[in-house]
């Protein structure tokens, strides 16, 4: 996409609904995106309109949220696959249209397709890639990351520190794609393949907030011990790198 070309149009797939602080101050995960794209254009001095433009698609069957709503191929020029509660493993119905349609997007070789969490997880299983739960448990708050050479370039980064909210993990680096990042407990933290697809496992978008209203809820559910949530919240609040995966998305759209 050259310089000249309008702003590329960015479909949010949302795979789930915040919680509710969060869902009162965004909205939904797409206003929790655009919050952090439009920082990213902020810290280049421009405003986000001249970068992108974003429809919001819900695509998960929910009477209670918005009807399923998936964007005309003809209408987008890229597409962001949320995180969300749900695995990427698991054979719904509507887990088996959103692969279909990631894996129809890449296959076109036009739409880009930017994953992040459940949506790295999603790229990567319409990649060929088992996706499965880590036998090394959770991965949340802020994480230091390493990055290759690739990811060192496209983030502007040595080091990448992200939030991170999963225990699911892609297997491996689908064939043809460029490893982005790793860590112990999640090899597979990222990938890409220059003007097809770019991934996160972890989320450039949550802030301290975010993560502590998800952990405190976890720790009520029963899903995180005290001890779990107590030291995790210490780190929910550390400086972190999502403004630069942002801009990394932001040069990816317009490789």
């Amino acid at each position: 996409m050259n310089s000249h070309a309008p702003p590329p149009r960015l479909a949010i797939l949302e795979t789930d609904t915040p919680l509710p602080n969060t869902k009162e101050q965004y909205n939904g995960y797409s206003g929790v995106f655009t919050s952090l794209f439009d920082r990213a254009a902020t810290s280049q001095a421009l405003p986000l309109s001249s970068l992108l433009t974003i429809t919001a698609h819900h695509v998960v069957p929910d009477s209670d949220v918005a009807p399923v709503s998936y964007p005309s191929p003809e209408d987008i020029d890229a597409i962001l696959i949320t995180g969300s509660k749900h695995n990427a493993f698991d054979d719904e119905p509507w887990i088996r249209d959103l692969v279909d349609f990631t894996r129809s997007c890449i296959e076109g070789g036009r739409i880009r397709v930017i994953g992040v969490c459940f949506g790295h997880q999603i790229v990567g299983r319409a990649l060929g890639v088992p996706v499965e739960r880590s036998d090394k448990g959770w991965e949340v708050a802020v994480v230091e990351v390493d990055l290759t050479e690739t990811g060192k370039r496209l983030f502007g980064l040595e080091k990448l520190r992200i939030h991170q909210m999963h225990r699911d993990i892609v297997t491996d680096n689908p064939a043809g794609s460029i490893s982005l990042a790793h860590t112990d407990l999640c090899p597979v933290q990222g990938f890409h393949r220059p003007q097809r697809y770019v991934t996160v496992q972890g989320h450039p978008e949550f802030t301290g907030a975010i993560v502590t209203e998800i952990l405190r809820t976890r720790n009520k559910q029963g899903i995180f011990s005290d001890d779990f949530v107590e030291e995790a919240l210490a780190r929910a609040d550390r400086e972190h790198d999502g403004v630069a995966v942002a801009r990394g998305f932001l040069r990816f759209l317009r490789e």
